[in-house]
């Protein structure tokens, strides 16, 4: 598990940590080292947390009629909703509408004020992902933390970060306390991936027997201001 990452002093905590329970990372090959930073081998298996919501054959989620499941091994474009079923205990679960929106790259400036403690934080590249969650199904799944992650051109898993406090570059929250049927969450994922390495895609995958469905797309360009004018300007893909 990776020790916290504070702000400096009179600020707020963030911490550093995995999408679900499935964030201690307790995946084979996984490491906790400083170069590891977390990331585990998007062919290992998960946890007994992220393999409890994986859909089976037992599963009991009903799948509405006017909604039609997306294939596993789907490979989408940014902006192609999947429908999944989502069960993150054996007692509940729905079908949810995940949808990418667009992948933006940040830079270690947009963590300034923070402390960045090992290597990993600091020679990550950062990645924020904007995404939509809509439950199309009928049971309540809320009180969790959105079940997607992102894949490095190494095909690591990469679990998004977890804070504690807002982070106005990429605003990201889990699903909220009651997210039951017709319920829509919009946020902001981010992504460290280690060794400035790529993020190659946004990837659905509940437990290692699953095969994943994934999103990719060209980055949208950052932006930054004009170093006379103070004016923005678009800069090229990441």
């Amino acid at each position: 598990m990776h020790r916290p990452l504070h702000r400096l002093p009179r600020r707020s905590l963030l911490v550093l940590a995995a999408v679900t329970t499935a964030a201690a990372l307790a995946l084979s090959g996984c490491s906790g080292s400083a170069d590891g930073g977390g990331a585990a081998s998007a062919g290992t298996s998960g946890s007994e947390s992220a393999s409890s919501s994986s859909p089976s054959p037992s599963s009991t989620v009903s799948v509405p009629s006017d909604v039609d499941l997306t294939a596993e091994g789907s490979k989408l474009s940014f902006k192609q909703p999947a429908n999944v079923i989502f069960e993150p205990t054996q007692n509940r679960g729905s079908v949810l509408r995940l949808n990418v929106a667009s992948v933006r790259k940040g830079s270690l400036d947009d963590f300034k004020g923070f402390i960045l403690d090992d290597r990993y934080k600091r020679n990550a590249d950062y990645f924020y992902a904007t995404v939509t969650v809509r439950n199309v199904g009928q049971g309540d799944v809320g009180g969790v933390a959105v079940p997607l992650w992102g894949v490095s051109s190494a095909n690591t898993l990469l679990p998004a970060v977890n804070f504690t406090t807002t982070f106005a570059k990429c605003p990201s929250k889990k699903l909220p306390a009651t997210f039951g049927p017709g319920d829509t969450l919009s946020t902001c994922l981010v992504y460290l991936s280690p060794n400035q390495g790529s993020l190659d895609a946004i990837s659905y995958r509940p437990s290692q027997e699953f095969n994943p469905i994934t999103w990719t797309g060209d980055l949208t360009p950052t932006k930054k201001a004009d170093d006379k004018g103070g004016r923005k300007k678009s800069q090229g893909q990441g």
